[in-house]
């Protein structure tokens, strides 16, 4: 008999995605000038906006989110004798796909928008905006990849684990700001992120929740680090931009580290009600169980309404360009928000079905021998460069196509893919069942 599902993780992750989009919609300022359709960030022109990132910035909800999922999953797959080689490659295989399907319009749009006459620096600015969010995979990637291993460090120490990558965390910001050493911030990508994954693990096994104490001791020193960081500290209140002095997501910061503490602690506080208001609403848990289903196809392909519908709405003049931030333009965001989602709701079960032929794809294929698991790293050594480049530099840079990381990224996927048949197991080793929660 299957587990519970854990409701209150289904429930998050769909509030957070709908977090992420509001967000995106709501920061993209779109400007036609000169014959030039243009875009930029509203919060550079928005001071009192960098306030609202404290509302917006949910990506430490997926990383959570996820810990949990992959715990519930490894601990499955551990228990029956799975391989580990077996189980990254069905969850990577899981992310992979719909990318590369999400990858290959995007590639294929860059020529056709150039034969239609698109001027280079537009195109390269609408492929960054389709590429921007792709910067999770490549993070998430990498935490499936050390799950096994990370997760056996969280059975044998617990919370000692996710203390110490804090403090390393910590350490690599003083470096960053102390003697300027810029490159080694980019271990902050493992390790802030890797800390809130590690949350989810104890979440899932209940060590985190139980007492449930612990839960406002995350809660609450967080906070009281937040706030030190942001009044006495050098980091921003910006929770999503790169700052002035330095940012808190490129790479992330400690101060990011405890918000998402903070965020961390008051969400399983209210975990329980949270439990009970859908156990009594049935309906309302049926449909946050389907819009789940639907979480990665919309993180995926969210910009692309904004692509649709600008230039039908500005060249044309249809829509007005007020200052960004004057009265007239905020009025304008709720129509904007209302004509993106027009586009996309019904967008996504036409995108769901045109994907579902990718559920049927080979996770894995060919026999199975010691070189597998050196092919599948090989695999995600390729992936993981080539989908953060694509994110910062867009699937057009210079108005051209990025072809140098999408073939890094394809030949990484056949890798990933050509690594062997995975272990067979039962369906339905779901997400978010309650398997090993103590409440």
């Amino acid at each position: 008999m299957r587990a519970e599902r854990n409701r209150c993780a289904d429930l998050l992750r769909v509030g957070a995605i709908g977090a992420v989009v509001a967000g995106h919609w709501l920061l993209v300022d779109v400007t036609y000038r000169d014959g030039v359709l243009s875009g930029s960030d509203a919060i550079e022109a928005i001071p009192w906006a960098r306030w609202l990132t404290l509302l917006f910035q949910v990506m430490p909800v997926f990383f959570l989110v996820g810990g949990y999922a992959n715990a519930v999953s490894w601990t499955a797959a551990h228990r029956q004798g799975e391989h580990w080689r077996s189980w990254v490659q069905g969850r990577a295989a899981r992310l992979l796909w719909p990318t590369a399907a999400y990858a290959a319009v995007c590639a294929l749009a860059v020529p056709v928008a150039r034969l239609a006459g698109a001027e280079p620096a537009v195109l390269a600015r609408a492929g960054w905006l389709l590429a921007l969010h792709l910067w999770f995979l490549p993070v998430y990637l990498l935490l499936i990849a050390l799950t096994p291993l990370l997760h056996t460090a969280h059975r044998r120490w617990g919370a000692a684990v996710p203390l110490v990558m804090a403090l390393a965390a910590a350490g690599v910001d003083v470096l960053v700001l102390g003697p300027r050493l810029p490159v080694i911030g980019f271990a902050n990508y493992l390790l802030v992120w890797g800390s809130v994954h590690q949350w989810g693990f104890a979440w899932q096994d209940g060590t985190l929740t139980t007492p449930r104490w612990r839960c406002r001791a995350l809660a609450a020193g967080g906070a009281v680090l937040l706030a030190a960081l942001l009044i006495r500290g050098p980091f921003p209140v910006d929770m999503i931009g790169a700052g002035t002095r330095v940012g808190n997501t490129d790479p992330p910061s400690m101060a990011l580290l405890a918000f998402a503490a903070t965020q961390t602690g008051l969400l399983l506080m209210a975990e329980p009600a949270l439990d009970r208001l859908l156990a009594r609403r049935p309906r309302l848990w049926a449909r946050i169980s389907r819009l789940n289903g639907a979480v990665m196809t919309v993180y995926l392909w969210h910009m692309v309404p904004v692509l649709l519908v600008a230039p039908l709405l500005y060249p044309t003049g249809l829509a007005p360009q007020p200052a960004v931030g004057t009265a007239a333009w905020l009025a304008l965001r709720l129509p904007w928000l209302l004509v993106l989602s027009a586009v996309m709701i019904p967008l996504t079960p036409v995108l769901l079905r045109v994907q579902r032929p990718l559920l049927r794809l080979p996770r894995g294929v060919g026999p199975v021998g010691r070189w597998s698991p050196a092919l599948l790293l090989c695999g995600l050594a390729l992936c993981l460069p080539s989908l953060a480049v694509l994110a910062v530099g867009g699937f057009a840079p210079d108005g051209r196509l990025a072809a140098l990381p999408l073939a890094l990224g394809a030949g990484g996927l056949l890798a990933v893919v050509c690594s062997g048949r995975p272990a067979v197991r039962p369906p339905g080793d779901g997400a978010f069942p309650r398997t090993g929660t103590r409440r």
